[in-house]
């Protein structure tokens, strides 16, 4: 092209909008089928940014507090948390299978008390006789399962061990970071357009840790005084389950919600009120703070649409399954902030935003940082003049 030559014009807005869509389908296929290498990756980076807010958390809460030691004191902490989690899980576990002779029993006696209905509503099953839980079990065949589990606990081993790789290195290369970031962006505007960026993601992330958390415990520990009222045994151990199950935006509560009602069947074979009580208040609890406080919060602080946050959930999920559903939000909000960067794909960003403005435009003006857009500059008082 020569200097005498016209100028192009742009492509229409409908080619460049069909541009983005294919864009987004093959950046879709390309992430499921580079599954196995970039969830631990993801994971990994979403601890990254987990002990970096713990770091700068200890820095602005304690001013005293050694710098230096920041870092490494969030990564002891995180190591702890952990810890004490799987020791919960596993001492509360083994106290549940050491009642489980009691347990038998009560599943036998439930069997034989629903087992006449079974036969009525379906009588081509021919139960004469009631079977009992080793019958069912029997039935099932659980051992054509074992090379399944086996090879499923062995995936998640290796999957951890890259995470724990991936987090190490990250940990280690984050002094280079505001170098790398000068040597991408040598101007001083294009620099903190970027890094105002970066900031949204990690805040973004900062901000579902801190949702996910509080109505976490706001479930649980709801959970656990219904159910010490209704005297459920391992009260603590469920509602400990409930607040993890929390994690995995929407869904983990309800279906955690589920689990302490069908053990109380086990513990009450005479009665059924017990784990209809606890249904209805623990499904009550969760409709409540997963469909007004959760929604709310959600939307306030990632200005993220809800029903967005639902269609993430599935669209992560079948991408990456489980660890996708959990870090379905943060990354959504990653995509939205990155999206609302170009023109071609800010329509996508404005869809996903709840307020219409991905950017934080509005939200960055009313906070002293200049003029609103749709506000007149103020007029000089009368009598003096401009500078």
């Amino acid at each position: 092209m020569t200097a005498t030559d016209p100028p192009r014009a742009p492509p229409p807005v409908t080619t460049r909008n069909a541009v983005v869509f294919l864009a987004v389908i093959a950046a879709g296929a390309t992430l499921k089928w580079m599954q196995d290498i970039l969830t631990p990756l993801a994971l990994a980076l979403f601890l990254a940014v987990m002990i970096d807010s713990f770091a700068r958390v200890l820095t602005l809460r304690a001013p005293g507090f050694p710098k230096k030691l920041a870092l490494p004191t969030a990564v002891v902490l995180s190591l702890l948390l952990f810890g004490v989690s799987i020791w919960i899980v596993v001492d509360n576990g083994k106290a549940f299978f050491d009642h489980s002779s009691e347990y038998v029993a009560s599943l036998n006696a439930i069997i034989a008390k629903f087992a006449p209905m079974v036969a009525h509503w379906a009588p081509g099953l021919e139960l004469k006789v009631a079977p009992t839980i080793g019958d069912v079990v029997k039935q099932l065949n659980p051992q054509r399962y074992f090379g399944d589990v086996a090879q499923s606990f062995n995936s998640f081993a290796t999957s951890a061990v890259l995470v724990l790789i991936y987090l190490g290195f990250i940990l280690a290369s984050r002094k280079g970071f505001g170098r790398k970031i000068v040597a991408l962006f040598p101007h001083h505007a294009e620099r903190e357009q970027n890094m105002t960026m970066f900031q949204r993601i990690r805040d973004g992330v900062e901000q579902y840790l801190w949702i996910q958390t509080v109505t976490g415990l706001m479930i649980a520990v709801a959970a656990w005084v219904v159910m010490m009222l209704v005297r459920l045994d391992n009260a603590f151990f469920w509602a400990f389950l409930i607040f993890l199950a929390a994690y995995l935006p929407i869904i983990g509560g309800a279906v955690g919600c589920f689990l302490p009602p069908l053990f109380a069947l086990v513990q009450f074979p005479d009665s059924l009120w017990p784990a209809i009580i606890l249904f209805a208040a623990l499904q009550g609890i969760f409709f409540v703070v997963g469909n007004v406080i959760y929604p709310r919060m959600q939307g306030d602080s990632l200005n993220m649409d809800p029903t967005v946050i639902l269609l993430s959930l599935a669209v992560w999920g079948a991408l990456w399954g489980v660890p996708g559903m959990f870090l379905s939000t943060p990354l959504t909000v990653a995509a939205m902030v990155i999206l609302a960067q170009f023109e071609g794909s800010r329509w996508i960003a404005i869809l996903l935003s709840e307020d219409g403005d991905p950017q934080g435009v509005r939200m960055l003006s009313g906070k002293g940082h200049g003029p609103a857009p749709d506000k007149p500059a103020k007029t000089p008082p009368s009598g003096k003049k401009h500078p």
